[in-house]
């Protein structure tokens, strides 16, 4: 089988609300695309229908695989889902599409050129956000201030659940990764950096959910243990280490 242009990972844990119109709107996005794409979606330990629903549709729809990992943590799974993925380009995409499915194509050439990795921003020129609270607008700059200070400086907006990669660098990437929850992608993005590989912000247009599964205290909280988990493995020279 000729190795597909896109790959798109979709996480998806007690997603069975959301699930079948994301699917519906992502395989309806690849339907109409000039290039070859494949879509995989991860479930992770949901105790609803998410799997159940996520197997009808790939009965239906050859271009859709479904993995299962009775273990929770989105980390987790979209490091399952890259490392499955055999596309030119490994997109991972939120369940919710707060940023809708047809901005991939920004993240793409010949749109896009020139880089390793392509992160979705809410804060780069030209990003738009509809409907965000300004409290959950706050603690997210707190935290990124975090972020910026102890692990990514220079970057905006390293929590939009979207993301593009070379699939070229996935497993040199991936296949070093140590965190399965939340903060998985700031250590993602902090082995990039260390490893020299280019990242850019893309300005998305981008919708608040009421359903969004983040608690902005608790999260914080652990996400802030984590980011510090990230420079106590860089000190100990876990990421310099060939990967698993």
């Amino acid at each position: 089988m000729p190795t597909p242009y896109l790959s798109l990972i979709i996480p998806a844990h007690n997603e069975e609300a959301r699930l079948p119109d994301t699917l519906k709107r992502v395989l309806e996005f690849a339907s109409h695309q000039e290039y070859s794409m494949e879509v995989l979606v991860v479930e992770n330990g949901s105790q609803d229908q998410t799997l159940k629903i996520a197997q009808e549709f790939a009965s239906i729809y050859p271009g859709l695989q479904v993995f299962q990992n009775t273990q929770r943590g989105k980390g987790l799974a979209v490091r399952q889902g890259m490392l499955a993925a055999q596309g030119e380009y490994r997109f991972m995409c939120d369940v919710d599409l707060s940023m809708p499915v047809d901005e991939v194509s920004h993240f793409l050439p010949p749109a896009l050129t020139g880089f390793d990795i392509a992160i979705a921003s809410r804060e780069a020129p030209g990003a738009v956000r509809y409907g965000e609270p300004y409290y959950r607008h706050l603690v997210g700059r707190i935290y990124n201030g975090m972020i910026r200070t102890l692990a990514l400086p220079g970057l905006h907006d390293t929590q939009c659940g979207f993301k593009c990669f070379r699939g070229s660098i996935v497993e040199d990437l991936f296949n070093r990764q140590t965190m399965t929850g939340w903060s998985f992608d700031v250590e993602i993005l902090f082995l990039a950096r260390r490893h020299g590989y280019r990242i850019v912000e893309v300005p998305v247009t981008w919708y608040y959910g009421e359903k969004s599964k983040i608690s902005p205290v608790r999260d914080t909280i652990r996400m802030t243990r984590e980011i510090l988990q990230v420079r106590i493995n860089s000190w100990k020279g876990r990421y310099d280490r060939p990967p698993a």
